[in-house]
């Protein structure tokens, strides 16, 4: 079944028999689940929540004290741009997008997923979590550093606004490197975050 697999995934150009898999609705928001866990999303969001930048917030689901208390699959499938920057930075943005994408009912804060569906590509992502936690240390810091409110998710916001704009020029090179450069810029502050990377791309080039 479609799952998250640490440490493996899809060789580009490999051409494997397509599959058509009955999932239910409650198994993919648990694939999503421990793939974001294996991003340490949840060190991310500690940081977020604590500087008053919860992507949650004005949610009906949401309670005090106890969180999210109705998991959906469109709440599950989002990335936040902390989320996605990691994702983007690794190579592996496309793959969670091509899983998602096959999910239907999706909507803001809630879904209309059935609960049973067949879906074709399975989720294989490298287990990132160490790179989760060197950006939310980075995050922190900046935090500490910037007392101004909301600084945390402007920077966020900006830099989900940059990685979606690259989906707007696949064919206009000379603005595809605009945004490239302003992504650049953006998370040139994440000093941890950047050294693990390097590592992390060492480690993939000598695996492949």
């Amino acid at each position: 079944m479609p799952s998250l697999i640490p440490g493996e995934r899809s060789k580009p150009g490999s051409k494997a028999r397509p599959m058509r898999i009955r999932m239910s609705r409650q198994a993919v928001i648990e694939i999503g689940l421990n793939a974001l866990n294996e991003l340490g999303s949840d060190n991310i969001c500690k940081v977020c929540i604590k500087y008053g930048g919860s992507c949650c917030i004005g949610c009906l689901h949401l309670v005090n004290g106890t969180g999210c208390t109705l998991r959906n699959t469109s709440c599950t499938a989002w990335l936040c741009g902390n989320l996605k920057y990691l994702l983007y930075a690794t190579g592996q943005l496309e793959e969670w997008n091509a899983f998602w994408r096959q999910v239907p009912g999706q909507s803001h804060r809630e879904d209309d997923t059935p609960e049973y569906f067949t879906v074709e590509k399975p989720l294989h992502l490298q287990s990132i979590r160490k790179l989760g936690e060197a950006l939310a240390a980075d995050l922190q810091e900046l935090a500490t550093k910037h007392k101004a409110a909301g600084f945390i998710s402007e920077l966020r916001d900006k830099i989900d606004k940059n990685i979606d704009q690259l989906n707007h020029c696949k064919n206009d090179p000379k603005r595809r490197t605009r945004v490239e450069k302003n992504i650049k810029a953006l998370t040139s502050p994440f000093h941890r975050l950047q050294l693990e990377l390097q590592e992390y791309r060492l480690r993939i080039g000598e695996s492949e």
